[in-house]
């Protein structure tokens, strides 16, 4: 690609992501609302906000492709949510429909699932059952990415990411780890495909325990190395395991499930 636009690059994925993407483009273009790191060789850096129509066109223009990181990750207030992951995303939509619609790899998540019990193994047409206004806001993320590519063709790779870090650091982890070179080469056979879609992918590594069948998405040709089994020791020591009866124990969303509605 000559220029990929990351959003979100400020945040915890998008700092992860930002140097191991660079080789997927000539021109890595990153924004987020905060402040940045600087820009260094083959990156460009603009500040700006998700919520501002003409900002977004801007961002969008001359890219090739997209991977959308941006938006609150956490449950906050709906206010807070609502502009970021719901505005924004509608901006980010029509920006690529009048940039002639480059490819989309959106950062969804596990949430909108979150209420859904361990004991279950999902595919990507099981129903939702998000378990917080985070999980609501993605949920909202995946209609609009599926209507846009109903109506207007555009492709989307809607990852459903369960936890992307260096390493699992708990319990529910052990299921739900993405390794960060495993998200790599997902996005890479999500733009090397001949034909993408809008497929909902299950963002997790070749974890022991699995609760997410990617059966629907095997035609992309992506299949994951890693494992969490190499940390379960480690996990272990550092972690009381919690009860049957918690939260982490129960449902796929973990804690997430008992977060209060945040009002400010």
């Amino acid at each position: 690609m000559k220029r990929l636009l990351i959003t979100g690059a400020a945040g915890g994925l998008g700092r992860l992501m930002r140097t191991r993407l660079a080789h997927m483009a000539d021109t890595i273009r990153l924004t987020d609302l905060t402040e940045m790191e600087p820009e260094g060789d083959g990156e460009e850096v603009v500040q700006a906000n998700l919520a501002d129509e003409a900002a977004v066109h801007d961002l969008v223009q001359g890219c090739d492709g997209i991977v959308h990181f941006g938006g609150v990750s956490v449950e906050r207030s709906f206010d807070l949510i609502s502009d970021a992951n719901l505005r924004g995303v509608y901006n980010l939509y029509e920006a690529a429909r009048a940039n002639g619609h480059p490819r989309i790899v959106f950062a969804t998540s596990n949430h909108v699932v979150g209420f859904h019990t361990q004991d279950r193994r999902l595919s990507a047409h099981d129903p939702m059952k998000p378990d917080g206004l985070y999980g609501v806001s993605k949920c909202f993320g995946e209609a609009m990415a599926s209507m846009y590519h109903s109506k207007f063709g555009q492709e989307t790779a809607l990852v459903r990411i369960g936890s992307c870090f260096p390493e699992p650091i708990n319990h529910r982890m052990l299921a739900t780890w993405f390794s960060p070179d495993d998200f790599v080469s997902l996005i890479e056979c999500c733009f090397r495909a001949p034909r993408l879609g809008c497929p909902i992918i299950w963002g997790v590594s070749d974890n022991d325990e699995q609760w997410w069948d990617n059966s629907a998405a095997r035609y992309l040709g992506w299949r994951p190395k890693d494992s969490s089994a190499r940390f379960r020791d480690k996990v272990e020591a550092a972690n009381e395991r919690p009860s049957a009866d918690a939260p982490d124990s129960v449902y796929q969303g973990g804690a997430f499930t008992a977060d209060p509605i945040h009002r400010d």
